[in-house]
């Protein structure tokens, strides 16, 4: 794959999609061409493209069904090209899964512009979330969210915070001067009763078993740290 990604491109007409991958093979883009919808959905199908610069209208079948049938299975972005009288048909393509349209005439610069941005938000979704796992403890970093179980565990922000810096040490011990760095912000060591107290806390919501104290030293994770299943 190219640096860009690869783009497939289904347009009828042949002057528009010529441009359109000319200026997308510039901007470092692997670019493909059909002319037609039902050839569009099976090369879709068949390339696995990056995204999809989509006409709405299409010999054969439009390209509202078009989109329709190549998001079945797996998602794939969608730029939907239209002329101004076929707008009102753009909020049925947004429906069925295209992510944004450009009316004709359009500006190739602009046209790349919003193929950058919704490969960025694809990318973002894509992303997994970031979880943690311990033992039967289940640590969602990005919702900030715990669970023990299969259910749901209220921690407070601070209690967050101090079970993840626990969690990311990956079961190394790390002293009360350490946690009240990393969790609170303070560097001169006052404050240790606070974190005895928030550890407690911890451990009343979500059992003793999971934070080991060492003695004279500090606290650890007490399982396995993982960051999947």
């Amino acid at each position: 794959m190219t640096v860009g990604g690869t783009i497939l491109i289904i347009e009828d007409e042949q002057d528009i999609a010529e441009v359109v991958a000319a200026r997308l093979r510039s901007e470092g883009f692997e670019t493909e061409i059909c002319g037609d919808g039902l050839a569009g959905i099976e090369r879709c199908h068949a390339l696995a493209p990056d995204l999809v610069v989509l006409d709405i209208m299409l010999p054969g079948i439009d390209g509202i069904e078009v989109c329709r049938r190549i998001q079945q299975g797996k998602r794939t972005p969608v730029v939907m090209l239209t002329a101004k009288d076929e707008e009102s048909d753009m909020l049925i393509g947004l429906g069925v899964g295209a992510d944004d349209y450009l009316t004709k005439p359009f500006s190739p610069r602009e046209l790349v512009a919003r193929i950058r941005a919704v490969l960025r938000r694809a990318s973002v979704e894509a992303e997994p979330p970031h979880l943690w796992y311990v033992g039967d403890v289940v640590i969602d970093e990005d919702r900030r969210t715990v669970e023990r179980s299969e259910a749901e565990v209220h921690l407070t922000a601070t209690e967050f915070d101090l079970l993840l810096a626990l969690v990311t040490a990956g079961g190394a011990v790390l002293t009360r001067d350490q946690l009240l760095f990393r969790v609170w912000g303070y560097r001169d060591g006052s404050g240790a009763r606070t974190v005895d107290s928030h550890i407690r806390a911890v451990r009343r919501k979500l059992g003793v078993d999971l934070i080991r104290t060492v003695h004279s030293v500090g606290y650890a994770i007490a399982f396995p740290v993982g960051n999947r299943p």
